[in-house]
């Protein structure tokens, strides 16, 4: 009876294993910003529909960035890429204050997301120069 009790507890512990592998797998890196910071997409966020891509990118910073009271650490972004004009809309925001992006900062969700113009370097280029290759 112990020996299936172990087994079975083995067992638990090996399929609990590879959920959490996965959601520390899911980020691609995908290049790095003027200043340093690395840039990664979710792959399964990815959505495509003629020149627009929908996508979630995400940004650690090489040093924490001082905003207000807080240190960032991170920062993910839920927007629209426009692969014809270069432009970005960005819908969410989202703020880490710690380097396990555990402790939100700031979330921000625009209402009424606009394409906005994206400067070279930046994260907005980096995931235009990804998603928009042909």
């Amino acid at each position: 009876m112990r020996r299936i009790s172990i087994s079975t507890a083995t067992v638990a512990i090996l399929l609990v294993a590879p959920t959490h592998a996965q959601a520390q797998a899911k980020w691609k890196e995908i290049g790095r910003t003027a200043s340093g910071n690395r840039v990664y997409v979710d792959p399964r966020s990815v959505h495509a529909n003629k020149d627009l891509r929908d996508a979630t990118v995400r940004v650690l910073f090489t040093k924490p960035v001082e905003s207000g009271k807080d240190l960032l650490y991170a920062t993910r972004t839920k927007g629209t890429f426009n692969c014809t004009t270069r432009r970005l809309a960005v819908k969410e925001n989202t703020f880490y204050g710690n380097a396990k992006e555990t402790k939100v900062v700031e979330h921000k969700v625009n209402k009424i997301p606009g394409f906005g113009w994206v400067p070279e370097g930046s994260l907005g280029a980096v995931a235009l120069d990804y998603l928009c290759r042909k």
